[in-house]
């Protein structure tokens, strides 16, 4: 059964059946708790009713009760993580969070229907590989301000990205755990999205933890296909674009400076192309 199944719509015959099979997938994964799992099965013979509704905070509910302790827990395992990882700017992300990290801890939050229906899918993919950061995410998932970006003009950027992504700040300027200049987070885009050609100021990593999706760094270049886990470092002003696969995309990123300059879209003729490419 897939965690996808989650998201089935209200009203399908048997789908709350179906919904609890996709739940207990999750909990048995670490990603939910035993009083969300209640509440899918409760609403197992229910196909009307949307077990996210009665959820907390209107999310999949983590396994941790503490918010200070799951934002920490996070931040540890974001940490052993990134020191998995070779290549440029894993060194500069990590040690602005290890200069901000031991912050006192402010919970802000908030989720959006884009978090909703695609964060379970993320975190099933991520479980394979990194069950303990995918614990940890789950965990901390009530406890983080998710948003999306508004720095970009709707036209500019596309409708189906202005509404299907969001992310979550961790350590930042306005984040869990507050810094200067420096910004660490997790970053969710809907399957088969496009985030159309870019750049900003800010030196930035990827560290993606599913795929595989699909990168550029130059309008109408070609597409780079990328696995989960192969991280990616945009220098200032470098242009990058990122095809998102079948699974959601999420990933940790970390703006090491100039996070206060806004983000610019860089015109390509092939967009409509991208958009209706389907990867795998």
């Amino acid at each position: 059964m897939s965690v996808d199944d989650l998201g089935l719509p209200v009203g399908l015959h048997r789908s709350g059946r179906a919904r609890y099979a996709a739940a207990m997938t999750l909990y048995q994964a670490g990603g939910l708790s035993d009083a969300a799992l209640e509440v899918y099965r409760i609403c197992a013979l229910l196909d009307r009713q949307d077990p996210a509704a009665l959820l907390p905070d209107g999310l999949i509910a983590g396994a941790a009760t503490n918010a200070e302790a799951a934002i920490r827990a996070l931040v540890g395992a974001a940490d052993d993580y990134l020191a998995t990882l070779p290549g440029p700017g894993v060194a500069e992300v990590r040690a602005g969070l290890n200069r901000w990290r031991g912050g006192a801890v402010t919970v802000r939050s908030g989720g959006i229907a884009v978090l909703s229906a695609h964060i379970a899918a993320a975190l099933a993919a991520l479980t394979g590989t990194q069950p303990a950061l995918a614990r940890a995410i789950a965990a901390a998932l009530p406890h983080l301000n998710w948003i999306t970006y508004d720095g970009y003009p709707v036209q500019d950027i596309g409708a189906a990205f202005a509404t299907g992504h969001c992310y979550a700040s961790i350590i930042g300027e306005d984040a869990a755990i507050a810094a200067q200049d420096f910004d660490l987070g997790l970053f969710l885009i809907a399957p088969h999205v496009l985030y159309r050609d870019h750049h900003h100021a800010a030196p930035e990593l990827y560290a993606p933890l599913t795929g595989p999706h699909g990168w550029r760094f130059g309008p109408d270049r070609p597409l780079i296909i990328k696995e989960a886990h192969q991280p990616v470092w945009n220098a200032p002003h470098r242009p990058h674009l990122t095809k998102v696969g079948p699974v959601p995309f999420l990933a940790l990123f970390g703006w090491t400076r100039d996070v206060g300059e806004v983000a610019q879209v860089l015109p390509a003729q092939d967009w409509a192309e991208l958009e209706a490419l389907r990867l795998g």
